[in-house]
């Protein structure tokens, strides 16, 4: 599959996506519709639709916002240096789509790597595990748990 940000996808985002996506905005805590998620499947940038993480490696982390111990696909995922707010912190962006996705944090489970990438929901779409194939997602199953 090819990954590309589009005029067509960012008009179809909702005024909250777009504001997180496109002007690196974040969610209010609690707030994301993934938050809570514990289906089996993979996240895909909102925008161009590149895998980014999987079910299987998402966690509550208590932060407020979807975590993950690690991408799905380390290359659909930049990590860039963030100064913004008087902190310094690791930003997290879609690499073909150029979303902002979130932040990553070396406060994650020790026994995963360490790391907690803290994303927003609004940056991502949920691709349920048995909808996969049907979307061109299917060489990813075997990163998806089995509930």
């Amino acid at each position: 599959m090819t990954y590309r940000k589009t005029d067509e996808a960012v008009a179809a985002l909702t005024p909250e996506q777009y504001r997180v996506t496109q002007e690196s905005g974040t969610e209010r805590p609690g707030t994301g519709e993934h938050l809570s998620n514990k289906e089996p499947g993979i996240y895909v940038d909102i925008v161009s639709g590149e895998p980014l993480f999987a079910s299987a490696h998402k966690y509550e982390s208590g932060c407020g916002w979807p975590s993950f111990t690690k991408p799905l696909v380390h290359e659909h995922v930049a990590e860039l240096r963030d100064t913004s707010h008087g902190m310094i912190r690791t930003e997290v962006r879609s690499a073909h789509g150029d979303s902002h996705l979130g932040h990553v944090f070396p406060d994650g489970p020790r026994e995963h790597g360490g790391l907690r990438y803290c994303i927003n929901s609004a940056s991502l779409r949920f691709v349920h595990r048995d909808e996969m194939e049907a979307e061109g997602y299917g060489e990813y199953l075997d990163q998806v748990e089995e509930i």
